[in-house]
């Protein structure tokens, strides 16, 4: 990583250069809220990226071609981005006055060169207002930034990519709870992918994306078992601009280029589509909003990718619309699904009592795995993990495998973390479908669906599996589904209220 300072180039540290970009984030601190701190940072970074990686790539075309090189040759050959005239980072940053008028005008026009790639990738931020963000603070923005060097020579990928998830972790830590709506725990993300074993040449889409770290997850596990992770293809949808657009700049900045992150509602306008039906993956995994409400229920009355298979869930919690979303999306045979989900799915009755039942009839779900509490930041509930394959291995079909990992994490101040010796504990135990040694800390079983049909398809962990002799892990754990409870009674409650008014009844 190279830096210039008084004209000398350095070279950077990993940590050097995320304590870079931690002060890049510290420089807007005062006029702008710490949760905000991403949607300014992140195109700020990526900007001068492009910039910088357009230069390096003018000097090998310029090396290769001498007098003879074109305008037509380099973009055609060298440069991933067209930079238009007077859009590049040092045309912004030389400019004293209305700076944000420039960088404005110069980010619209750099989207508007490249549609197919950049379109919406430096988010909604209006550069040019100064009562949301004084000029000096963006002057002390780009001079944070202006002495690093951010081409793919000086940043190697994973180098730049990593200091990226890095500023996204401590974006998340400064949001709280706020942080859930784009941050999955990167120890649950390792976790998820390590379980559904990405291959090279797999197919791999998350339907609600966030900023992409269960897409780079996959890359990074591909890559550490020697494979070629330019051949996944990689898919995504999410429906926040700001956050499809960091899950783009996520992507670009590990070094990937062949990927499509389509912005829009997953359940009202699905844009992944092979012709007017679902595009199939091998892989499908996610970390949805938890019941989710007013998702989009009069429309899967008749849903034309024939999603509502098991049956139309509650209109105020998309919980099972998710997962046969994405139970939809897999691919005959290949097809695997991990999602992260709350533990009432586990339980909860009415619709949802018919859709689990629908499913676990197809017996398509594999196994269902309790995580400790307090790993998230949006939710200090219980959550699980679903696995579901299309094609189920011969010894596990008619059963589920049920996980209780509850006792594998650490406690933290404000949340607790799972270690990468707890990853690989609960990995291997599904996979054994035993604890290997008897020393992982893991209790499973692999349970017959009639035992399950006898529970009256609950798929509450406790029900086939005890946990250790700790009693208090099973007191949490009824809390928090006590809690899911309480909150499914208001929203029944809710929904009583509105259909007694409708029909003139005054409560």
């Amino acid at each position: 990583m190279t830096v210039i300072t008084n004209g000398v180039a350095t070279t950077l540290t990993q940590q050097q250069l995320e304590n870079r970009l931690l002060a890049a984030a510290n420089s807007l601190r005062g006029p702008v809220d710490p949760a905000d701190f991403k949607s300014y940072v992140f195109p700020i970074l990526f900007f001068k990226w492009i910039s910088d990686s357009w230069d390096y790539e003018h000097e090998q075309a310029v090396a290769d071609y001498g007098d003879d090189l074109t305008v037509e040759i380099e973009n055609q050959d060298y440069h991933p981005f067209v930079i238009p005239d007077g859009c590049h980072w040092r045309d912004v940053h030389e400019t004293s006055v209305l700076v944000g008028v420039k960088l404005n005008d110069a980010l619209i026009r750099l989207q508007n060169a490249n549609p197919e790639s950049l379109t919406g990738v430096f988010g909604d931020v209006n550069w040019a207002n100064t009562d949301r963000l004084p000029e000096v603070a963006l002057n002390n923005l780009l001079d944070v930034f202006h002495p690093l060097t951010l081409n793919r020579a000086s940043v190697p990928g994973d180098m730049l990519g990593a200091a990226y998830e890095i500023l996204l972790k401590d974006f998340a830590d400064a949001s709280g709870s706020k942080a859930g709506e784009f941050f999955t725990p990167r120890e649950v993300v390792h976790l998820l992918v390590k379980i559904l074993d990405p291959q090279p040449g797999d197919s791999i889409v998350d339907p609600a994306c966030g900023s992409g770290g269960m897409l780079v997850e996959t890359v990074n596990a591909v890559r550490s078992h020697g494979g070629d992770p330019r051949t996944l293809k990689l898919h995504g949808q999410e429906i926040n601009l700001t956050t499809s657009a960091i899950a783009k700049m996520n992507l670009y900045l590990h070094n990937l280029e062949d990927f499509k992150i389509a912005r829009g509602d997953t359940f009202r306008e699905p844009k992944l589509l092979d012709g007017d039906q679902l595009q199939k993956f091998d892989m499908v995994i996610a970390n949805p909003p938890f019941s989710l409400q007013n998702w989009g229920e009069e429309a899967w009355h008749n849903d034309p990718y024939k999603r509502s298979f098991c049956g139309v869930p509650p209109a105020k919690n998309a919980d099972f619309a998710w997962i046969q979303h994405m139970i939809a999306s897999m691919k005959p045979g290949t097809g695997r699904v991990g999602v992260v989900m709350p533990h009432g799915v586990l339980f909860r009755g009415g619709k949802e009592a018919a859709i689990r039942k629908c499913i676990l009839e197809s017996d398509m779900l594999e196994a269902v795995i309790s995580l400790p509490l307090n790993l998230f930041y949006s939710t200090s509930i219980g959550v699980c993990l679903l696995i579901f394959r299309s094609e189920k291995p011969e010894e596990r079909k008619g059963h589920v495998l049920f996980v209780d990992a509850t006792e594998r994490y650490e406690s933290g101040k404000n949340r607790n973390t799972m270690s990468e010796k707890d990853i690989i504990a609960i990995d291997s135990a599904f996979k054994a479908g035993v604890d290997p040694d008897g020393e992982c800390g893991v209790n499973l079983r692999l349970v017959p669906l009639a035992e399950i049909a006898d529970n009256r398809y609950d798929l509450s962990v406790n029900n086939y599996v005890h946990a250790g002799a700790d009693d208090d892990v099973d007191v949490v754990a009824a809390l928090g589904a006590l809690r899911e409870s309480q909150a499914g009674l208001r929203a029944a409650e809710e929904s009583l209220m509105e259909r007694l008014k409708v029909a003139g009844f005054n409560a």
